[in-house]
């Protein structure tokens, strides 16, 4: 089953910035509405300004909120209903990362990726998908991280296995329904990703190696549109990401965790 994008109507989450900035400008030409939700107001204007000019007939509508409270759910799930919006596309890509350990993490910042990276994206989604218009679209965004755990990025790596796995059951449940579910799983991104999951103390993540995976955000749009296009239950975009997520997949978990404690001993800069 493929999923066209031609003439869609997508809610996209975490659209101010990064990866969900990215996906509304490469939807804007070719759909019928965007509805833009993040926490900045003022960002997603200026979204919704870029969209308009590559297509002014384009409907645009924006909820700035925090998907990641039930109360911010809450107050988008109104705003769609209130705008009598009907997407065939929910894109989740909301999230945040955290780079340092779990020991000297903050509690608040431990549940806050918990509280956007799964359960933000499952209840969504949830309850969006009794308004998704047939035939539809379901495309996560989680990550390379996913496909290893990660130390100094703990949580992220395990809440984006997580949206991985979720993403891979639900295209299955949903097959016979009319709708498609990718999960995106991009490597090393220049996004926003990196300044807000640096710790004020300055505390970081090793990033050896990242160079040669990193791919522009450009790329990981297109390649995930593609893919849901195609409807295909996950990508990796870029050759160095398929590879390094075949290895990661097929590596014996002892040496993966020898591996892993090497790079950890280095220690974070």
């Amino acid at each position: 089953m493929n999923f066209d994008t031609h003439q869609c109507t997508a809610l996209i989450t975490g659209a101010s910035s990064g990866l969900g900035a990215e996906f509304a400008r490469q939807l804007a030409p070719q759909a019928q509405g965007l509805f833009l939700t993040g926490r900045r107001l003022e960002a997603l204007e200026a979204v919704r300004a870029e969209c308009l000019r590559l297509n002014p007939t384009l409907r645009v509508e924006l909820c700035a909120t925090d998907i990641a409270t039930d109360e911010g759910r809450g107050v988008l799930l109104e705003a769609v209903r209130a705008l009598d919006f009907q997407p065939n596309l929910l894109i989740n890509n909301a999230g945040m990362g955290d780079y340092g350990t779990v020991q000297t993490a903050t509690a608040a910042k431990l549940r806050a990726q918990m509280d956007l990276n799964m359960t933000a994206l499952v209840l969504l989604t949830h309850a969006i998908l009794p308004r998704l218009k047939k035939p539809g679209g379901i495309l996560n965004v989680s990550s390379l991280a996913s496909t290893l755990p990660l130390p100094a990025m703990a949580v992220y790596a395990a809440t984006k296995s997580f949206v991985s796995s979720f993403s891979e059951a639900l295209a299955v449940e949903l097959a016979t329904e009319g709708i498609v579910v990718t999960c995106v799983c991009p490597g090393p991104t220049p996004t926003s990703f990196s300044h807000t999951a640096r710790r004020p103390d300055g505390e970081d993540t090793d990033r050896g190696g990242q160079g040669i995976l990193r791919i522009p955000p450009q790329q990981v749009v297109a390649e995930a549109l593609a893919t849901l296009r195609a409807g295909k239950a996950c990508v990796y975009p870029g050759l160095g990401v398929t590879v390094a997520a075949c290895l990661f997949r097929h590596l014996p978990r002892a040496l993966m965790r020898r591996l892993l404690q090497r790079r950890f001993s280095r220690g974070t800069v």
